[in-house]
């Protein structure tokens, strides 16, 4: 079965769920009523967005240079970094770090590359436990689930969900509050991160200027996976790179507004190597894994482009009404919603992963409500022009558009049969859009028909 078939029979049963609906409308509500909060603290909130467009296009517009930058003084930091072109180049980069230093255990606070690549997937095969330290990784982790959200995890879950599977897989009992499952699982955690030989983590932003790596977190787990174990291992896209370290003014707040509502998150770090001689904590040593795995392919694309430019707020998903009804787990590909329908297609397949395109009411929300401006809904469109370009549109649809296209270019054909007629070829024969909305009904008479009557001598 295809991942367009897969995608289209789940979201038809996820759309009829209440309870789903009922829990992300819920949560969402909430994160509704705090961004303009958040907004607040700018005080032109457009122009903001406008400069952080401009400087990703900035550092994407020389991103080999940028990214040489940022190997030089991240290596005169003390650090190595290593150029992953694919996920198997970045897992076995991963695993050959981990047998060198006997590891087998790690932590890992969120990382959405991670889950790229499989990692906890990958490290499971080769006998290493990878221990998830974000509660809403942890809790996803231990039902066995992908995230939801890019920002929130856990985000379809309520408390009596959390609640169940803390019971099921840890024992507790069923009665927990929301306050006692947290530290629960801070029980669990600090445990793991005395254990650990190695913390993994992702990286916000990475900084060419000073050869750093930025991470923005809400409760310190990325610290402790960073600064506990011996070894740290930073896994990030190309992408990430920003121009200097002064931008970070600009990203954090709006990272955390269009993210959370929040002005900034409770921690923010900027991580330049390796504990140095005079410093008590951090690691013995730092790797920065740099991954491609299709980014290039969209770097390329003159139009495409601007979809590097997403921060992973997470916004456009709380804005998709398709997003909302057919669930996060439904696209069946590391990002979800409208920005993972624009760049799964180029980061994989686009024959195979078109119909993501697709998945969308194209109402621009998506683009209204991206922090760094990103053209979404126009960048769907392009998908969908390019699969047909490309050969990849599908066969029925082509032929419809053909019929389409003949009809409105030859006036009697438009005539051709009455209102019966034409209502039986669009919900009889063509049954896409009546598979799930009410069937087309043409009037009886055409407007030009009407507009003869009307205008007999016209």
């Amino acid at each position: 079965m295809s991942v367009s078939t897969v995608f289209k029979e789940k979201s038809f049963v996820k759309a009829k769920d209440l309870d789903h609906r009922k829990k992300i409308n819920y949560n969402i509500g909430k994160y509704n009523s705090v961004v303009p909060i958040g907004k607040r603290q700018f005080n032109n909130v457009d122009l903001a967005r406008e400069k952080a467009k401009n400087a990703k296009w900035k550092a994407l517009d020389n991103l080999d240079e940028q990214l040489e930058r940022f190997e030089r003084n991240f290596l005169a930091n003390g650090g190595k970094v290593i150029w992953a072109a694919t996920v198997e180049q970045a897992c076995e980069a991963v695993l050959r770090i981990c047998r060198e230093k006997q590891c087998k255990t790690l932590v890992k606070s969120k990382s959405m590359v991670t889950e790229e690549i499989l990692l906890n997937d990958f490290l499971k095969q080769h006998n290493i436990e990878s221990i998830e330290t974000d509660l809403g990784e942890y809790i996803q982790q231990l039902d066995d689930e992908p995230p939801y959200h890019i920002v929130t995890p856990a985000m379809h879950k309520s408390k009596e969900d959390v609640a169940r599977v803390f019971h099921d897989h840890l024992g507790t009992p069923m009665d927990l509050s929301p306050e006692e499952l947290t530290l629960v699982a801070r029980e669990k955690l600090r445990r793991k991160y005395a254990e650990a030989e190695v913390g993994i983590t992702g990286a916000n932003f990475i900084i060419p200027e000073t050869g750093s790596i930025a991470i923005t977190e809400n409760e310190g787990n990325a610290r402790l996976s960073a600064a506990w174990p011996k070894t740290h291992i930073v896994i990030t896209g190309i992408e990430k790179v920003i121009p200097q370290l002064s931008d970070l003014s600009l990203f954090w707040p709006l990272l955390a507004t269009f993210g959370t509502g929040q002005q900034v998150t409770v921690y923010n770090s900027i991580v330049s190597g390796p504990r140095r001689g005079s410093e008590e904590n951090g690691p013995d040593e730092m790797y920065v894994i740099l991954l491609d795995n299709g980014r290039t392919n969209i770097l390329k694309d003159p139009t495409a482009r601007e979809s590097l430019y997403c921060i992973r707020c997470g916004a456009c998903l709380n804005a998709c009404p398709v997003y909302k009804n057919v669930g996060g787990h439904n696209y069946g590909t590391t990002y979800s919603g409208p920005i993972g329908s624009v760049i799964t297609p180029h980061l994989r397949e686009l024959g195979e992963w078109k119909h993501l395109s697709h998945a969308s009411s194209l109402c621009g929300n998506c683009t209204e409500v991206c922090a760094v401006k990103i053209n979404l809904h126009e960048l769907l469109l392009y998908n969908r022009r390019e699969a047909v370009r490309t050969g990849n549109g599908e066969i029925l649809e082509k032929m419809a558009w053909s019929i389409w296209q003949q009809a409105m270019l030859f006036r009697p054909s438009m005539d051709l049969g009455n209102s019966k007629v034409k209502n039986w070829v669009v919900n009889k024969l063509f049954k896409g859009w009546v598979r799930n909305r009410a069937e087309l009904k043409f009037p009886e008479k055409t407007f030009r028909q009407l507009w003869m009557e009307q205008h007999p001598s016209a």
